[in-house]
């Protein structure tokens, strides 16, 4: 049952995939042929990290169907693409304070760390519950 609804979240996701490259596709028109340059660049900007989101996500689905596992490694990677892309709209947009950035920078660097340590410390076969 558990497999049938991620199969059922994987299609939500790739058709929300679908999506998003079509908008990113819109908005990349509108930038060339806009009078409000600075709002669609946003919005591109916007678009374009929600795609890499999206793309991370969508992985991280066939992951689970593959191995039957959610895996660490894959769980930061997400992580950290997420704040990234935040990061990026935050200092595009000029709403990021000092202390935004400091708390920002520690996050992905636990958030780093923890990718390492899930590559250096393999659980070995039999080991990790299959």
């Amino acid at each position: 049952m558990l497999d049938f609804v991620i199969t059922i979240l994987i299609f939500l996701m790739l058709v929300t995939l679908l999506y998003a490259v079509w908008s990113l596709i819109g908005d990349v028109y509108a930038a060339f042929f806009s009078l409000h340059q600075e709002e669609v660049i946003s919005s591109l900007v916007s678009d374009v990290l929600s795609v890499f989101v999206l793309i991370e996500l969508f992985r991280t689905f066939t992951d689970y169907l593959e191995f039957h596992r959610i895996r660490l490694r894959v769980l930061a990677e997400v992580a950290i693409v997420f704040i990234l892309r935040e990061l990026f709209i935050g200092l595009y947009a000029h709403r990021l304070g000092p202390l935004d950035l400091l708390a920002t920078a520690a996050l992905l660097a636990v958030l780093v760390a923890a990718r390492v340590a899930a590559i250096q410390f393999v659980p070995k076969r039999g080991q990790d519950g299959s």
